[in-house]
């Protein structure tokens, strides 16, 4: 039976609350993008109108304003190290805890704050569990607006057709001007593989495979909340 859209927002609350109860006082946290990452962010806003004291580094425009509405005080993306970052995802494979991002456009911006993070936690319902990447989610790619004939073409030819997101009969536009391509894969049998080929494509910025990245995954569903590990990166 299908969940409920009730049931799916309460287990999306009980992973961002596991994974906010690891912020300490004195961080410097990622801030993610997407319903789920909303979540988390409502969760911080608690954590600072009791007291806590921390900075956040947004990884949108959309979630900058609701942390400033919500009273978290933001630091601009500057190279700073970042203590941990919390953030959703598309996919999540079991066992390396690779993802799919980039369903709500910000993955490029993501990727910078995960890769400058201690600490990246991804937090989800269990819908978002898969044994192989690409099962599921399409794969988000994000271009130069100027290349986005032929590096749609490049990324057809090595195994990756893709069509530019369009919203409302328009192009979605990321913060950074750049255009999505949702792409077509399948099963992604060597996600890094993928990635590398994707980024040699000309007027690729970035694609929405995040490979090695994650240090913990906290996923929720009716059974409670599990979390998943792997080692923390030097």
């Amino acid at each position: 039976m299908p969940k409920s859209q009730m049931a799916i927002d309460g287990f999306k609350r009980a992973a961002a609350e596991r994974a906010v109860a690891m912020i300490a006082d004195g961080m410097t946290v990622g801030l993610g993008s997407g319903t789920t990452a909303e979540f988390a962010l409502a969760v911080l806003a608690e954590r600072i109108a009791g007291g806590l004291r921390v900075a956040g580094v947004p990884t949108s425009e959309r979630i900058a304003d609701l942390a400033r509405r919500h009273g978290i005080p933001l630091v601009p993306f500057d190279g700073r190290s970042i203590d941990l970052a919390i953030d959703g995802a598309d996919e999540i494979e079991q066992g390396t805890l690779n993802l799919i991002k980039g369903g709500g456009g910000s993955l490029v911006r993501e990727k910078l704050v995960a890769r400058a993070s201690r600490r990246f936690i991804v937090i989800a319902d269990d819908r978002k569990l898969v044994d192989r990447l690409g099962a599921s989610a399409p794969l988000p790619v994000a271009l130069l607006p100027f290349a986005r004939a032929r590096a749609l073409m490049e990324l057809a030819a090595v195994g990756v057709p893709g069509a530019i997101r369009q919203v409302d009969g328009r192009d979605f536009v990321t913060d950074d001007g750049l255009v999505i391509a949702d792409c077509t894969c399948g099963v992604i049998a060597d996600p890094l593989l993928l990635a590398t080929r994707i980024a040699a494509v000309p007027g690729v910025i970035d694609s929405g495979l995040f490979v090695g990245l994650v240090t913990e995954a906290i996923v929720a569903s009716a059974a409670g909340v599990r979390a998943f590990t792997l080692a923390p990166r030097p």
